[in-house]
């Protein structure tokens, strides 16, 4: 799963974000949303990457333990993980429009 995680964030391993903002997309929405501090993290390394992994795993688990079920948790993570791709690739497209 690492390898996989890596090679979909490996194009984007120049960006300078400071943060990414998520609004969790599942029922727990009323929760505050969480932001991923990613400025910090070389995305070209493994050892960034991991980190990056860490961090969203982190923030998923916090934004979807309100969720009762197993289920509904496992499916809270993986809208969070998803949201999380989704802004960083909007923040590619943004950045590589801008040169």
């Amino acid at each position: 799963m690492m390898k996989n995680f890596a090679a979909q964030v490996a194009g984007i391993a120049t960006l300078a974000l400071a943060a990414l903002p998520l609004a969790a997309i599942t029922t727990a929405a009323h929760a505050a949303p969480a932001h991923i501090r990613v400025a910090d993290l070389n995305l070209a390394s493994i050892d960034g990457v991991a980190t990056l992994h860490s961090r969203v795993a982190a923030a998923a688990s916090q934004m979807c333990a309100a969720e009762k079920s197993l289920g509904q948790q496992a499916a809270c993570k993986a809208g969070v993980r998803t949201e999380v791709q989704e802004k960083l690739t909007q923040r590619q497209v943004l950045l590589a429009s801008a040169d």
